[in-house]
């Protein structure tokens, strides 16, 4: 890898991969961050590299072909790292469908571009051979597999099952990786991770919600019984997953990432409000969310295996490293909690919390 394009690197696990990557593989000759800076999007991530000489923020649209295309012509990108999607299933339920136009018309988008720039003849439609260590990686989500009952672990051979627009548009767009792969020769692989958590997570999802809400000492508001249960995955963790997939994956194959740790949604606040010595009567239970899955696990056997990456944090030493950084940094919190999220937060959970 010498030229790498990294879209959404201005969101939560983008600007955590930026980051390790410039630091894990100094021989980078370029990292170009495309990024349409949407409400997630925070350049505040990326104040440790924003003046690496290595490292080109560009805002921009995935779904623009007129500008994607450009920037294969000027950068000859040999990687790209996709993570720029709307992604957030309470979102995609009130909107549902920019998450079908970003996450499966903008893939495509990318995909085009990569397939003509990487192409050895660009003008033979037929022709399956590209340069030499080209490779497009897609990441997505355990939640196109669907739900899981209360035993099993999701395989790379489960079949997908979404249940929500986000992991339908997921889906949808790793079905297009594929097809692109299959019938052109594309050197892809598809990364599913679990949930992630850890620096820089926007305060939509579970754990910076409830650390922001604590810490104002706001309602905690809580999804049905809080018994939905995921496997949670450290940021730096899946950082160093994707680039070992980069390195040492196999074309076109599929990796599930996970942490080893399953948890309960309501055993997470109430360690939250430990941890901030807070009361639990500040948990305030709301109504269940359409189609909210029950259960994920991920069964990570495949790239331990064949691989060689596992997970180097414990559940314990990254949820407090994690606090400690939310508690450490309240201006970022402050900063990137704007009028559009407190609008957002009304809509979701106003009536209710």
């Amino acid at each position: 890898m010498k030229t790498i394009l990294v879209t959404g690197g201005a969101g939560f696990i983008g600007s955590n991969f930026v980051k390790y990557l410039l630091a894990e593989r100094p021989e980078t000759e370029l990292l170009v961050n495309l990024d349409a800076l949407t409400y997630a999007g925070n350049l505040e991530n990326l104040l440790e590299v924003q003046n690496d000489p290595r490292y080109v923020f560009v805002r921009g649209d995935i779904r623009d072909r007129a500008l994607v295309e450009e920037l294969f012509a000027r950068y000859r990108f040999d990687t790209v790292v996709h993570f720029a999607a709307e992604s957030h299933v309470d979102r995609s339920i009130v909107e549902p469908e920019i998450f079908l136009t970003t996450n499966v018309i903008g893939t495509q988008v990318l995909l085009d571009a990569a397939k003509r720039h990487w192409k050895l003849e660009p003008d033979n439609k037929y022709s399956r051979e590209y340069r030499e260590g080209v490779r497009y990686l897609q990441v997505s989500t355990d939640e196109v597999y669907g739900a899981l009952g209360k035993t099993g672990l999701f395989t790379e051979q489960t079949p997908i099952s979404p249940n929500s627009p986000y992991s339908a548009s997921k889906a949808s767009a790793d079905m297009v990786v594929r097809a692109y792969h299959q019938t052109f020769g594309l050197p892809v692989n598809i990364t599913r991770c679990s949930n992630n958590y850890g620096p820089n997570q926007f305060p939509e999802k579970l754990i910076p919600l409830m650390l922001h809400n604590a810490r104002n000492r706001k309602a905690l508001p809580v999804y049905g019984d809080g018994m939905q249960i995921r496997d949670w995955l450290h940021v730096k963790d899946h950082c160093a997953a994707i680039l070992t997939v980069l390195e040492k994956g196999v074309p076109g194959e599929v990796y599930n990432i996970g942490g080893n740790n399953e948890r309960a949604n309501i055993e997470i606040v109430r360690l939250i409000l430990q941890e901030l010595d807070r009361p639990e009567s500040l948990i305030t239970y709301v109504q269940d969310r359409p189609g909210h899955d029950r259960r994920y696990a991920i069964d990570n056997t495949k790239i331990t295996t064949q691989l060689g990456w596992a997970p180097a944090y414990t559940f314990q030493q990254g949820m407090h490293e994690t606090i400690q950084w939310y508690l450490d940094h309240p201006q970022w919190v402050e900063h990137v909690v704007s009028g559009d999220y407190l609008d957002y937060y009304a809509r979701m959970y106003g009536h209710q919390a």
